[in-house]
């Protein structure tokens, strides 16, 4: 038996009671060479797989220096300028509801407060992100970011749930405001939001990275916030209607509910190792049995380790007589090719091996 993660190869004579664990991986390496991989995928008669230099993808230390979702310094200064910017409003619209006596400023300060705090913990779970891996941590700290986007999600929906409470509160006995003054307010905080959101997207990856996603909604939810609360100041201005402040809080406390759903359940999804949405597992089952001499696949996963560094592992059931070290090699370069997975686990199979049901 061969079994190979991203080309690891080796020989398995002991074929009966068979379980694949990763930590197997440490008991039967015989060589790996991360180097070359630009001469297309080399593989020669030493059981020698290389890596993409393109991908800057090392296992000892897992730096994806080359990788589309790296955790550049241009995540980190995105993520700074913005904490620096809704830092500084924070505290201004907090003093300016508590002048204005504004439950919009004040929700909107409440919110910007949370975007400070995920905005910091973000920033944090990138450092953490590069640690190498260790024994205890096999795949480094990578969920880590996971773990700070599932944290914003929560912290978005509590400060939603506030919002709501005191509006309710204040809907049957408006008070009155100093419209003025929170339009003012609301105005500067709404063009700091859209600079820290401008730094984050033009800097940072707001679409793939979730961790960054996370910290881009707190903010567009601030934004949102400003911009309810310039409304609320206008109506309540021309008309002197004050229960458009808490209207247009739960207006946005429900605009923010919709952008923290879509965190909370992707984070989750990622934790619970589903496979990722971008990926169809039938698709790379069909592409596996494409390749001549495979005859099954079976065991196959795909999971994300954190924002763009997926991983998959999977069986292949070959014919007896097929050269196993060739069909290896058109498997990692289909997956890699043809579905951007670069952390490939395989194990090669023929029909002498047995080994047990698999539970998953």
């Amino acid at each position: 038996m061969f079994f190979a993660e991203r080309g690891h190869f080796m020989n398995n004579h002991s074929h009966q009671g068979h379980t694949h664990e990763h930590n197997e991986h440490q008991e039967h390496y015989e060589h790996h060479d991360h180097n070359q991989h630009q001469e297309h995928h080399e593989h020669n008669d030493k059981q020698k797989h290389v890596h993409n230099d393109r991908h800057g993808h090392s296992h000892s230390g897992h730096s994806h220096s080359g990788h589309s979702h790296s955790h550049a310094p241009n995540n980190k200064k995105g993520l700074l300028i913005a904490l620096i910017i809704t830092g500084g409003i924070m505290f201004l619209e907090f003093f300016g509801g508590l002048v204005t006596g504004s439950l919009a400023l004040l929700s909107d300060s409440g919110h910007m407060l949370s975007d400070t705090a995920s905005l910091a913990l973000s920033l944090v779970a990138m450092i953490f992100a590069v640690k190498p891996p260790s024994l205890k941590n096999s795949y480094g700290y990578y969920r880590f970011e996971i773990m700070a986007a599932l944290f914003n999600g929560v912290t978005l929906f509590v400060i939603a749930g506030f919002i709501i409470w005191e509006a309710w509160q204040r809907f049957f006995e408006p008070p009155a405001v100093a419209s003025g003054t929170m339009m003012i307010i609301a105005a500067v905080g709404l063009l700091a939001n859209l600079i820290s959101a401008w730094s984050l997207m033009r800097k940072s990856d707001t679409k793939d990275n979730i961790n960054i996603r996370s910290a881009y909604l707190h903010i567009m939810g601030d934004a949102l916030g400003s911009v309810g609360a310039l409304l609320a100041g206008l109506i309540m201005n021309l008309f002197s209607w004050y229960v458009a402040d808490p209207i247009i809080s739960v207006l946005v406390a429900l605009l923010i509910l919709r952008g923290a759903w879509g965190v909370l359940k992707q984070a989750f999804h990622i934790l619970m190792e589903g496979t990722p949405v971008s990926v169809n597992t039938n698709d790379i089952k069909e592409a596996l049995l494409k390749i001549d001499g495979v005859e099954d696949v079976h065991d196959l996963h795909v999971w994300t380790i954190t924002s763009g560094l997926d991983a998959l592992s999977g069986h292949l059931l070959i014919k007896d007589h097929a050269d196993p070290h060739s069909i290896l090699q058109q498997a990692i370069i289909v997956v890699e090719e043809n579905f951007a997975i670069q952390h490939t686990t395989l194990q090669i199979e023929n029909s002498s091996l047995k080994h047990g049901e698999l539970r998953v």
